[in-house]
């Protein structure tokens, strides 16, 4: 059996295009270009059936390392707590105060992007200090 190399992270949500925007802020990743024959995404959008209209997005990190994102418009809302979720790792390699103060200007960033912090997890015996925050549509993601 061959390894799997590649794989999307997928999110279920209300405003794909919006939260694929949030997110390549996020990550520095980028909107992929249109597919072939369009000269826009919007362009693409409008040839689709109406019910299928602004129903996904994507994106992906420019330099073809990290997974694929793709956001898939659901009706429902969310309920509960992610059972699955991102760790944005912007402290690696740091500990105490050069850690947490690292961990808190990418949140200050975050914030004023539209994300939401939820609470600080301060390190004990077997953890770093992480940041736990939520998406513009309330998607818990670790700043970690």
């Amino acid at each position: 059996m061959s390894s799997i190399k590649k794989f999307q992270v997928t999110f279920d949500c209300a405003e794909p295009e919006r939260v694929a925007r949030f997110w390549c802020e996020v990550l520095g990743y980028v909107v992929p270009p249109p597919p072939e024959g369009f000269a826009t995404w919007d362009e693409f959008d409008r040839s689709l059936p109406p019910e299928r209209q602004g129903s996904a997005f994507a994106c992906s990190d420019p330099s073809g390392v990290g997974p694929r994102l793709y956001f898939q418009r659901v009706p429902e809302g969310k309920v509960v707590k992610n059972r699955l979720h991102l760790d944005v790792r912007v402290g690696t390699g740091l500990v105490g105060e050069e850690r947490l103060a690292t961990l808190e200007a990418e949140c200050a960033r975050l914030v004023a992007l539209g994300a939401v912090r939820v609470r600080v997890l301060l390190a004990d015996d077997d953890n770093e200090s992480c940041i736990v925050m939520q998406d513009i549509e309330g998607n818990e993601f670790c700043l970690d």
